[in-house]
């Protein structure tokens, strides 16, 4: 079986671990990484053994099956559109976008040229999440009422182009759709900005879906410490997970119960995916179409904080 061709376009922290990953998967060939920083660049070429590109065309046109898209946010639409020229495979790292028509460009090109898109939301890969969907499927936790989740610490510099809705509450948007298996009808958010100067750096989110469920995002970049949290209430029983920790519990009239989860690096679980949907031609998941529900849901919340009203979602 011939290896598949790799590439990373983006060699920051994310970028950074994907070529990691990359060069430690048998069935992978790291043919190179780009990025306009070519210092960057050739500081992780030479510590992954592979060729760096000062321009992501140039790593495009070296015959790639697949490549990831890190840059930022956005820059997604224009590298995400010469990959698709040269019919490249690409997992986009969330989001997919910063505007829907940007997503709608994205998912139109890769539609085109009858390519995979997958989009970088890492949290559904984390082993506790995977684990926390088998157990609400089998009905353990009987009907599952509401889904809350706590992301918050302090702000990331590298953070420049969109606000902490775009770039943190994406995943719990997508995580609690994901576990519901269901999209919001209606969002409401408070939000602002105590220091980031034209972005909001903190907000509140409550997203209602149908049979009156309801998800609740806290997300903020003030609190001095990282916490990732996501709780789950149901008429049979309560669901607790740690994302760093990996650690899920669950509380039901017996008691409690720590469930035993191997603890495994979610990225390695994600790139695994993208790379088999690829090797066996499947479609990989989250797509391009939930990548782009995941923006319009956060897009829809800035709405909301800023004109003080809930917005109905139409997905």
């Amino acid at each position: 079986m011939n290896k598949i061709r790799v590439g990373v376009i983006g060699v920051g922290t994310m970028g950074g671990h994907h070529a990691r990953i990359y060069s430690e998967l048998e069935d992978v060939e790291m043919v190179g990484v780009a990025d306009i920083n070519e210092l960057a660049a050739a500081e992780v070429a030479a510590k992954y053994n592979t060729v760096a590109f000062g321009d992501c065309e140039r790593l495009l046109k070296c015959d790639l099956d697949a490549v990831t898209i890190a840059v930022p946010t956005s820059k997604h639409k224009e590298i995400a559109l010469k990959a698709a020229k040269w019919g490249v495979h690409m997992l986009v790292e969330k989001p997919i976008a910063d505007f829907l028509s940007s997503a709608d460009a994205i998912i139109a090109a890769v539609r085109r040229e009858n390519l995979k898109l997958m989009i970088g939301h890492i949290e559904r890969f984390n082993p506790a999440i995977i684990k926390l969907k088998e157990i609400i499927s089998t009905g353990e936790l009987g009907q599952v009422l509401s889904i809350s989740c706590r992301r918050v610490g302090p702000y990331p510099p590298r953070i420049r182009d969109v606000g902490i809705i775009t770039d943190l509450a994406v995943h719990d948007i997508d995580v609690i759709s994901h576990l519901y298996d269901k999209r919001a009808l209606k969002v409401y958010a408070i939000g602002g900005n105590s220091f980031h100067k034209n972005k909001e750096d903190h907000a509140s989110i409550i997203l209602r879906y149908a049979d009156n469920k309801s998800g609740l995002v806290e997300t903020n970049w003030l609190t001095p410490h990282k916490i990732r949290q996501l709780s789950v209430t149901g008429t049979e029983g309560v669901a607790h997970v740690d994302y760093l920790e990996q650690s899920l519990e669950i509380w039901a009239e017996e008691g409690l119960r720590e469930v035993a989860i191997e603890t495994r690096e979610p990225l390695r679980n994600e790139l695994e995916h993208f790379l088999r949907a690829i090797a066996k031609d499947e479609e990989p998941s989250p797509s391009g179409d939930e990548g782009k529900y995941a923006v319009l849901v956060a897009l829809s919340a800035i709405k909301s904080y800023t004109t003080e009203k809930s917005v109905h979602l139409y997905v």
